[in-house]
């Protein structure tokens, strides 16, 4: 069963959504790709799993990085989970590219090459923002590039890590 539940953060509305295995979703309210299927009303169920993912964002948004463990429940394809995977491994503060992440996952896959583009289409389709740093993906020339919650918020996230220069994802 999916269960739902909301956030008010210092930027904006949060929507959580989560079933038994853990957090399948944390979307900014009107975001690109927001979920049409879930519920309009948020529900608030008392789910040690929301409780933590609330303990998360609070330590988050006080400009902390956060030390609690949240179960998360990729729903993707296959492709989208593996790169959504890659995106956890960016620590707080840092940064990668769309390219460092597609080599990376070629080299875990064995392959020469796979697309920067292709990546960016899973990394844009990521439906556990901030839990899993989609906002710590940013362009070949450090430029901030798309993000599903807006460039502001973005900007507005890595300014909050005080984020550091590129690195590649540890590993």
């Amino acid at each position: 069963m999916l269960y739902t539940s909301c956030y008010s953060s210092p930027l904006g509305q949060l929507l959580l959504a989560g079933d038994e295995a853990g957090l399948t979703g944390l979307w900014f309210e009107g975001q690109k790709y927001y979920p049409r299927s879930l519920p309009p009303a948020c529900e608030a169920h008392g789910l040690p799993l929301f409780e933590a993912a609330r303990r998360w964002l609070d330590q988050y948004f006080a400009g902390r990085e956060p030390d609690i463990a949240v179960p998360l429940h990729f729903t993707g394809t296959a492709f989208q989970n593996e790169v959504w995977a890659l995106l956890c491994e960016i620590p707080y503060g840092r940064t990668a590219t769309y390219g460092e992440i597609a080599a990376r996952l070629a080299a875990k896959r064995g392959v020469p090459h796979l697309s920067a583009q292709a990546v960016g289409g899973a990394v844009g389709r990521n439906k556990i923002s901030l839990l899993v740093p989609c906002h710590r993906v940013i362009g070949a020339n450090g430029s901030l590039t798309g993000y599903a919650g807006g460039l502001d918020r973005k900007a507005r996230l890595l300014a909050l890590e005080r984020t550091a220069p590129p690195c590649t994802p540890a590993g």
